[in-house]
């Protein structure tokens, strides 16, 4: 099912964006992040984050992302907000000339992670696939929109049977960049169930 983005919602809009059926442009603005707690002992929860719910449990979200960042920090990809201290979010993060971090934070109850791979700097565009199977969740990435490859499997521990879901974007240092956000859609759960050892019982 495609996603109508003007059926989405905003938490923290950002002041330049434009948004119709098929498209999403943001601009992001200066110190603009999503972080808590960990390694770095701040706390930043004020990216714009363009989000929809369902309270399926099995689905699968798809988006395609062009940006044109420029500055360390600079960063925008897929999201799941329920609230400041429990979220998870994978995007591109621009680093330096040579690379970029393709990465992954899952926060919860108040603390951060980060996992990440470095990817050159000149990839600007990306797709990114959300899958969940009942409170628990996948995040892939694509170069082509057809070949993914997991970056993360993770438990959502105070996700409830609505979820949020969605995009985002944000500057942490002193710049700004504009990002596209398009083809994004709704499918079947993409992630399968496991078929190797069986669950422990109860």
């Amino acid at each position: 099912m495609k996603v109508n983005a003007n059926s989405m919602k905003w938490t923290r809009a950002p002041k330049k964006y434009e948004v119709t059926e098929e498209k999403v442009k943001i601009v992001t603005e200066p110190f603009t992040d999503l972080w808590q707690r960990t390694y770095y002992h701040f706390r930043n929860d004020n990216a714009p984050v363009l989000q929809m719910s369902t309270d399926e449990k099995y689905f699968s979200f798809v988006v395609k992302t062009e940006f044109d960042t420029k500055v360390r920090y600079d960063q925008s990809g897929v999201v799941l907000y329920i609230d400041s201290e429990n979220w998870l979010k994978a995007s591109i993060e621009y680093e330096n000339e040579q690379i970029q971090r393709l990465g992954s934070v899952v926060t919860n109850n108040g603390y951060s992670d980060w996992a990440s791979v470095d990817v050159d700097a000149s990839i600007k565009s990306m797709w990114f696939r959300l899958s969940r199977r009942e409170n628990d969740f996948c995040i892939e990435n694509s170069v082509d929109g057809k070949n993914f490859k997991q970056m993360r499997i993770c438990h959502m521990f105070n996700v409830g049977d609505s979820v949020p879901f969605g995009i985002y974007a944000c500057s942490a240092e002193n710049s700004s960049f504009e990002v596209s956000f398009t083809d994004m859609e709704i499918t079947e759960c993409k992630w399968l169930p496991h078929d190797g050892q069986a669950p422990d019982e109860e």
